[in-house]
């Protein structure tokens, strides 16, 4: 028998308690389930991956799509599940409370609020810290400890201004996440100036510069990797395809791995 949502609750938070540890994010089922059987501890949807698998670019997916989609990986593994619910998909304190409020109903334990509209705005630093306020009053009322992430857009929206992350990752804290999250920070240095400044767990988004190490080191205690496995995957995908369409070379076809294990784990 799955262990229940309570129990997946209360392991991700422990999680957050011991040592720094990996969070991948798997686009769909399949993924989800290839991901646990590999050892992972907990996942984390990614918008960008989910997105692709609909056929549309980041943030074009429903509030609705998403939730259903968070029950999908819910129910592929045993693990623990954050959610990426983007601003909340809506501008108001209520919106975001609402998304964390309907994430849970899907079977999620975590999931992450952001700053950033999808009309191209950063949030003045007071309604961002609203509507964090409003996403961590909706997991208080749950009935088990919900991981609420707030996330600090800056650095992949074109204002990589460290000082303004850390004060908005700052303000967040205070108002009562969980984790903070600042994605696109590109050093050891930033996520160190990041850690040092805060208290609560700090999400890196890791990228092909920067080691699990040296993240640690820098005082990352969880890792996520955003859509980086589902476009790993996909540019396998198109060199296969290619190879096929150019040159009839069947080769890159013959699976390196027992799928059918993974599957069945």
């Amino acid at each position: 028998m799955p262990p229940a949502q309570d129990q997946k609750a209360a392991d991700f938070r422990a999680l957050h308690g011991g040592e720094a540890f990996v969070i991948p994010n798997p686009w769909d089922a399949g993924s989800a389930r290839v991901l646990a059987a590999l050892g992972f501890k907990a996942l984390a949807s990614t918008s960008s991956g989910f997105a692709f698998t609909l056929g549309r670019e980041d943030g074009d997916a429903t509030l609705e799509e998403v939730i259903e989609h968070a029950r999908a990986l819910d129910r592929a593994t045993s693990l623990p599940v954050s959610v990426d619910l983007e601003n909340g998909h809506g501008p108001r304190p209520e919106d975001a409370a609402l998304a964390i409020t309907r994430a849970a109903e899907a079977g999620a334990v975590g999931g992450s609020i952001e700053d950033y509209d999808r009309e191209g705005r950063i949030y003045e630093l007071d309604h961002a810290v609203e509507r964090v306020a409003a996403a961590c009053e909706a997991a208080k009322r749950l009935t088990f400890p919900f991981t609420l992430t707030a996330r600090a857009e800056n650095h992949i929206r074109g204002n990589p201004n460290l000082d303004d992350t850390i004060a908005r990752l700052a303000a967040y804290e205070g108002a009562g996440a969980d984790v903070l999250y600042a994605p696109g920070l590109r050093s050891g240095d930033e996520i160190r100036a990041v850690c040092e400044a805060t208290a609560k767990p700090v999400n890196v988004l890791a990228h092909a510069g920067l080691s699990v190490g040296e993240i640690v080191d820098a005082g990352g205690r969880r890792i996520s990797v955003g859509g980086g496995l589902t476009w790993v995957a996909v540019g396998a995908m198109v060199a296969a395809a290619k190879q096929i369409r150019d040159d009839g070379d069947l080769s890159s076809l013959a699976a390196p791995d027992p799928f059918d294990e993974l599957l069945g784990g």
